[in-house]
């Protein structure tokens, strides 16, 4: 399978995707220059949960997914209980069958919710954990359990793991991916005019992190293409948190900067463009920047 040629760097060869052929294009780069307040906290290792405890915490377990039901806590017209992720997909109580709506505040179980410990949602993966459930969302983003899909773009890889397990993954499984080292360096693309969905990685590593870079070509409507820049952070949305990218076009007396805090890579690249919340110019702006069908990117990482 033929990719394009690139001096000095390398990235995800072409790949068939279902429906369209997708491809990553090879990459070049420079080094450059009205709920119950929760009355304490709690956080204990499951362990350690006393069997009232567990016995309490069972009863709010969802009938679909079987994540816990937390506040606000809403019950059907029989009084049984759904997480309120299931609720919005459900047109009766998976229970008695009966309707939800109107809805129904449970205030009872709201209250003994605040006084119970929850296992974390990863508990299965190892984490042992138990934590008040004001307390759940925040530490289940950070988790060290919590699974991470493979962030490349256009791939059809299915792999899966742990976050420390990100970086091991892209350097076995994806070894055409360039990484350079410094805050300031440059992603050089090339062949930006190479037909259809093309997508173009590199990974950049600084402040004892790694970023990965990635430039999307996607065609809206026949004759219309558009290119999507956005950094993402190999971690957490909490330590992306602590970091600013600027992506910069720049030549022929012109300049294009955008400024943002990366996303995480759970997040991903998709989110990044639905929202709108990247580097976005169309082929015509990209011309004008380009040289020889290579399109160059200042990229710089700063700390926040």
């Amino acid at each position: 399978m033929s990719r394009p040629s690139s001096a000095g760097g390398g990235g995800l060869g072409p790949e068939k995707q279902a429906g369209e052929a997708r491809g990553t294009a090879g990459v070049s780069s420079v080094a450059g220059s009205g709920s119950v307040p929760p009355s304490s906290t709690v956080s204990m290792p499951a362990t350690g949960l006393a069997g009232q405890s567990s016995e309490l915490t069972a009863l709010f377990e969802c009938p679909v997914c079987f994540d816990y039901v937390l506040p606000p806590i809403l019950q059907c017209q029989a009084g049984h209980l759904v997480c309120n992720q299931c609720r919005q997909k459900l047109s009766c109580c998976p229970t008695c069958r009966g309707p939800l709506t109107p809805s129904i505040r449970n205030l009872a179980m709201e209250k003994v919710a605040s006084t119970l410990p929850f296992p974390c949602k990863y508990s299965s993966a190892g984490c042992l954990l138990s934590l008040h459930h004001s307390e759940k969302p925040d530490h289940e983003e950070v988790c060290e359990f919590r699974p991470y899909t493979c962030p490349c773009p256009g791939a059809t890889c299915k792999w899966h793991g742990s976050l420390e397990a990100v970086m091991p993954h892209l350097m076995h499984a994806h070894k055409s991916i360039t990484t350079l080292q410094g805050e300031d360096i440059v992603f050089l693309a090339t062949d930006i005019n190479l037909p259809g969905a093309v997508d173009w990685v590199m990974m950049q590593s600084c402040f004892s992190h790694h970023f990965m870079l990635v430039l999307e070509k996607q065609e809206k409507y026949e004759g219309h293409q558009q290119f999507f820049a956005v950094v993402l952070l190999i971690g957490t949305r909490k330590q992306a948190e602590n970091f600013a990218y600027r992506l910069e076009l720049n030549g022929n007396r012109r300049r294009l900067t955008w400024e943002a805090t990366p996303r995480s890579i759970h997040d991903g690249v998709a989110a990044a463009i639905m929202n709108s919340d990247c580097l976005v110019f169309d082929t015509s702006i990209a011309h004008l920047f380009a040289d020889n069908g290579n399109l160059g990117i200042n990229v710089t990482i700063s700390m926040c």
